[in-house]
Formats: C-alpha cells, sequence, structure tokens
C-alpha cells in the first residue's frame, strides 16, 4: 500500500527545495514523527552541534543508538575538497583532512596507488573503510 507520493519541501535554515520522499514519509508516520523542516544536510549539521546521535530529542526507540544494529549509520554533511559537490560522509569531517565524495574518492583510490600520506599508517592515516 504505497499511496503517499514524494513531496518538495522548502528547508526552513538554507530555502533549498528537498525532496521528502514516499519512503521516508511511511517511515515518519510509523514513527509518529512530523513532517521534516529541514533538508536532511541542515538537520545532520544540527544534530551535529548538538552533540551527536545520543541527545534528549530522541525520545523514541529507547537507548542507544550508536551501533551499527540501527537501520542508517549516522551520517554527517561534508563538501567535497576535489569537485565541491555537497556529500555525507559516515564519519565526522574535522577539517585537517580532505573528505571526497563517493566518485571522487573512488578515482583517487584508482590513480593514486601510492602517494596519499596514509600508505605507511602515519597517525590516523589507515582507517580507510572504502
Amino acid at each position: 500500500m504505497n499511496s503517499m507520493q514524494d513531496k518538495t519541501l522548502v528547508c526552513s535554515d538554507c530555502g533549498q527545495e528537498f525532496t521528502f520522499s514516499a519512503s521516508e514519509q511511511e517511515f515518519f508516520t510509523q514513527k509518529g514523527f512530523s513532517q521534516p523542516s529541514r533538508c536532511r544536510l541542515c538537520r545532520a549539521a544540527r544534530k551535529a552541534a548538538r552533540g551527536g546521535s545520543s541527545s534528549y530529542s530522541e525520545s523514541s526507540g529507547g537507548g542507544y543508538s550508536g551501533g551499527y544494529s540501527s537501520s542508517e549509520r549516522q551520517m554527517y554533511p561534508a563538501v567535497c575538497a576535489q569537485c565541491g559537490k555537497d556529500t555525507q560522509v559516515p564519519f565526522q569531517p574535522r577539517g585537517d583532512r580532505p573528505v571526497y565524495c563517493s566518485d571522487c574518492y573512488r578515482a583517487q583510490q584508482g590513480s593514486s596507488s601510492g602517494s596519499g600520506g596514509s600508505s605507511y599508517g602515519g597517525g590516523s592515516g589507515g582507517r580507510r573503510r572504502y
């Protein structure tokens, strides 16, 4: 029973239009959430500014949500250092290292096999997952 259709909404923070998909609407309805007023990037930025994932505002679900047992992992807004595209990454960007969108990251991995500074572990460079 997929009677819902995608809706185009306007973010109250940045003013950009964003799509509130039918599947998101179903999820929000199941959880008893109201329609979002912010786009995904602004919601993630606001959540990160409040201090992360397990804050006082998460009233449903009852408990710790930091593990991978949840349906989705925490994503953070970022701007690709190579192409400038807005993207989301599964870690909190610190600003001291470049962040790439998935396309540029794949291209980076393919073209720079030895240069990248992290091939010998130097600090936290050995934490690549993708």
